[in-house]
């Protein structure tokens, strides 16, 4: 199966080459039949990596680990749903998936639009196929998922355990299809850049949903890895402006930027070189997310470490940036503006300093990202730069961020009179201003950036909620319906516009959220012993008793975990009981660690306690301390070495089980101590409740209207007759 899975990949190598010249000969002569071919060769693209992909999860589901990347990363005792998904926590697995996922959207953006977009589509498609053809020739020649090992092992080395969680899971899978989809419209941005298609904005049309789907994903694959991180690695926060976070930002960010400037070239035939250089810019920047992840050039969790992908990345990132930027330069006469900003008082003016500021944004954080390089090439040196840099920038950018999401969506177009700003500002100014006197009044002011992101998000709601509360009152005078039906109606009738505005309010949440845990959470690090109790926040935390547990599964021991009980009161009431914990897993290293210290010397993972909250969430994590037991685990190995080979394997397993067991019984009747981190944090929740409001605002932005067709319909038969009347 493995031959038959890299044949697959060489198949599509070629099948990529071949799209690509003839896609490009076909836009050249003029031949639709040349074009077809190319657009075919991307659905038989995605049909081989298909195969491939599926060749490789039944390797992993069988765990078959005659193939290198199975026994690199996953084992018998792997639960089944880790065991599908460890197919892409592999450098070459997350290729493959990189590729197959690309391969899947292009082929729907090019069957959507083969009518539409005739110049610019073939020039896309090459364009789809240079990226495909890449990702395609690195599986091929440089890192295979289809290696076979001359020797098979009889177990794996099982999944990180840091992975074995499923909202890490799935981040990979939201953040490529974050990725591949960005791809989209950068493809078509360079179609309609060769084709001097610039002027007209249907190359955008074509690919707006595209785009507003790359970044419904991406941010839904960032705001995963926060949740991992938050849940998972036992320190406590959700996001440390890590190297490979900051390369899935930066996207988004323009991302973001390039779907408000859109409207703005729709509406008044703006900013058609700012939103050309933002989509490419995007494109660029998701490929250096991508290359991030797998150079190893920057220190990260998430990284794959250091690879031989580091040249090929660097090369398609300098062909894609300087062509990128000699195609503008070729056609800025084409993309000049067709009309000029009326009023700085305007949506365009409003939604242009909306981009200033976002842009502004991924300029701090690739600089950041890239000072360590930056710093060793000026200095020699290599200096990270921490979260306290980051914020110093970062934060005061946000605030302006998210006051500005509250006034673009109901500012007038061209020019605002003062009536008009009156109507639509005053209620949620005063809104605003009063909770900030009553948050200023009870101690918050002593963080006025809190504040300041407090004050601004109540600004949205507001905001938001009025233009909702006028939207359904109009309604409910002209059909008579009730509240939620009107509302309904409202919404299905406008997606974009009431679905954007449900992406503010949650964007406004979900900063409100990060500002107040950030600026008041309580968190102490302590050692302690059971009975013993540590006050934060207001709680106090007793370590109650420790917990213990062997884990295995049908194919043998899994992990073993060391936990604790700790009771949570508040003024002497009790509130919760959690039960934070940290897992061992078994090394493979058995000569180095020992037949039983390889139990207690493998990966860890910290499972925390948690009390999640509207108001406040209460979290702890423990690293139980277990030198009391390292005698006992020596004398275990020098015992199980002395007997190698002098017992059956079975009686052999057997005396291993029940040793295992008397060293976890041991470390109960010790009562042991432990190292604890207790917080407690204000308003984390609306991190997520945030995100789930973006979510659903997102997918009501994206989600058809019931008129979609008929108006495709009416525009085709327009397109006809016009036509028709050219002719005449």
């Amino acid at each position: 199966m493995a031959t038959v899975g890299r044949a697959l990949l060489i198949l599509a190598l070629v099948v990529a080459l071949y799209g690509i010249a003839v896609s490009i000969y076909g836009a050249l002569r003029g031949r639709d039949d040349w074009i077809a071919s190319g657009r075919r060769s991307v659905y038989a693209i995605a049909g081989l990596v298909t195969g491939a992909f599926a060749i490789l999860e039944i390797a992993f589901l069988r765990s078959d680990f005659s193939f290198a990347t199975v026994a690199s990363h996953s084992s018998t005792t792997t639960p089944l749903f880790y065991k599908a998904s460890a197919a892409w926590s592999s450098q070459e697995g997350s290729l493959l998936l990189w590729l197959w996922m690309l391969s899947l959207w292009s082929s729907l953006v090019l069957f959507l639009t083969r009518r539409q977009v005739r110049r610019v589509a073939p020039y896309a498609t090459a364009v789809l196929l240079g990226f495909a053809a890449f990702f395609a020739s690195l599986l091929v020649f440089k890192e295979t998922p289809f290696g076979l090992l001359a020797t098979v092992p009889a177990e794996g080395a099982g999944l990180n355990p840091l992975l074995r969680h499923p909202s890490m899971m799935t981040h990979p899978v939201m953040l490529y299809s974050g990725y591949t989809l960005f791809a989209i419209p950068f493809a078509f941005a360079i179609g309609a850049l060769i084709t001097r298609q610039v002027g007209a904005a249907d190359w955008i049309r074509a690919t707006r949903r595209f785009a507003l789907a790359a970044w419904l994903f991406l941010g839904i694959g960032i705001l995963l890895g926060a949740r991992w991180s938050y849940v998972e690695l036992g320190w406590g926060g959700y996001w440390a402006w890590d190297p490979v976070e900051n390369a899935s930002l930066l996207p988004w960010l323009t991302g973001t930027a390039f779907i408000h400037s859109i409207m703005i070239q729709e509406k008044r035939g703006m900013l058609k070189i700012w939103n050309v250089s933002l989509i490419l810019a995007t494109g660029i920047l998701a490929i250096l997310g991508t290359f991030l992840v797998r150079s190893g050039i920057l220190d990260s969790i998430h990284a794959f470490g250091a690879s031989t992908l580091g040249v090929p990345f660097v090369i398609l990132i300098g062909v894609m940036t300087a062509g990128s930027i000699g195609l503008v330069l070729w056609r800025r006469e084409a993309l000049r503006s067709e009309n000029r900003l009326d009023s700085l008082l305007s949506r365009e003016a409003i939604f242009l300093l909306n981009n200033l500021v976002l842009v502004a944004m991924a300029f701090v954080v690739f600089w950041g990202t890239f000072w360590p390089l930056i710093a060793e090439a000026l200095t020699g040196t290599r200096r990270a730069l921490g979260p306290p840099w980051f914020d110093q920038y970062t934060v005061p950018l946000a605030i302006v961020l998210v006051l500005l999401s509250g006034i673009g969506p109901v500012i007038a177009w061209r020019k605002a009179t003062a009536s008009n700003a009156r109507r639509n500002f005053l209620l949620p100014a005063v809104a605003a201003l009063g909770l900030g006197v009553v948050l200023a009044i009870f101690g918050v002011a002593s963080r006025p950036l809190a504040l300041a992101m407090f004050v601004c998000g109540a600004f949205v709601v507001a905001s938001v909620g009025q233009e909702f509360w006028r939207g359904v009152g109009v309604r409910r005078a002209m059909t008579g319906e009730g509240p939620l039906g009107a509302l309904r109606s409202l919404v299905a009738r406008n997606r974009r516009r009431y679905g954007g505005y449900l992406v503010h309010v949650g964007m406004a949440l979900l900063f409100v959220g990060v500002a107040a845990s950030s600026a008041f959470d309580n968190g102490r690090d302590v050692r302690l012993t059971p009975g013993q109790s540590v006050t934060t926040g207001g709680y106090d935390f007793t370590y109650t008793r420790a917990t213990s547990e062997i884990s295995a599964t049908r194919s043998g021991l899994e992990k073993i975990t060391f936990g604790a009980v700790v009771d949570v009161r508040r003024d002497g009431r009790h509130v919760v009981t959690l039960h934070p914990e940290r897992g061992f897993y078994p090394s493979r290293d058995v000569a180095g660690l020992g037949p039983v210290g390889r139990f207690f010397e493998g990966e860890a993972t910290s499972e925390i306690g948690l009390k999640a909250g509207v108001l406040r969430d209460i979290w702890t994590a423990m690293t139980p301390d277990i030198r009391k037991l390292l005698p006992t685990i020596k004398e275990g190995d020098r015992v199980f070495a002395a007997a190698a080979g002098k017992l059956p394997p079975e009686l052999e397993g057997q005396a291993l089980g029940t040793a295992l067991n008397g060293i976890v019984d041991r470390y109960l009747a010790d009562r042991p101590a432990a190292t604890f981190r207790v917080i407690t944090s204000p308003l984390v929740t609306w991190i997520w409740v945030g995100s789930i409001v973006v979510f659903l605002g997102g997918l009501i932005a994206l989600w058809p209207g019931a008129d979609t067709a008929r108006r495709r319909v009416t525009a085709r038969y327009a397109a006809r007759v016009a036509q028709e009347l050219g002719r005449a």
